[in-house]
């Protein structure tokens, strides 16, 4: 099947299997900046690596209400970062949908809640965007298009365990 075959027979789920892989790389991105200071939202001296705080401006800073878990900033820098590369991988590579959505979601409403009231746009955020996003990529199954969806669902133990999927 050609491209164009696959594109005609597939319709809408191709464009989400490429916003698949595209907000996996975002997530991925944020991930080696936040770890490695590239420069881009994080400086060198500010990196995981050399003794940074990826959540510590988010949480001291960005909002009262998320300000409790600043007590915890390396419970936190572990599971913000965790959550990144996971979810980051899971998209790019089609695996794991039902859990990188849920847990995608949830990171992303946790970082709207940081930033609001949004500063840019007063009624819509790009997080509210990729809250979208991502539930139309899981409703479609747009894992099993330039994914490893079909495969992954064979593996025994997510056949064993359906929320892998």
């Amino acid at each position: 099947m050609s491209i164009t075959d696959s594109i005609r027979s597939y319709g809408a789920v191709f464009p989400l299997a490429i916003l698949r892989i595209l907000m996996g790389f975002i997530f991925l991105w944020a991930f080696f900046d936040k770890m490695f200071g590239l420069g881009y939202s994080t400086s060198s001296e500010n990196a995981m690596i050399n003794g940074g705080s990826p959540t510590e401006g988010f949480l001291r800073y960005g909002t009262d209400t998320l300000s409790w878990l600043a007590d915890y900033f390396a419970v936190t820098d572990v599971i913000m970062m965790a959550g990144l590369m996971l979810l980051g991988f899971a998209l790019i590579l089609g695996i794991g949908m039902k859990v990188a959505t849920v847990g995608g979601v949830l990171m992303v409403i946790i970082m709207f809640i940081g930033v609001a009231p949004p500063t840019t746009n007063p009624l819509i955020d790009y997080h509210i965007v990729y809250i979208f996003v991502l539930l139309a990529i899981y409703l479609a199954h747009a894992e099993d298009l330039l994914g490893l969806g079909k495969q992954w669902k064979e593996i025994s133990i997510v056949r064993k365990y359906p929320i892998l999927e």
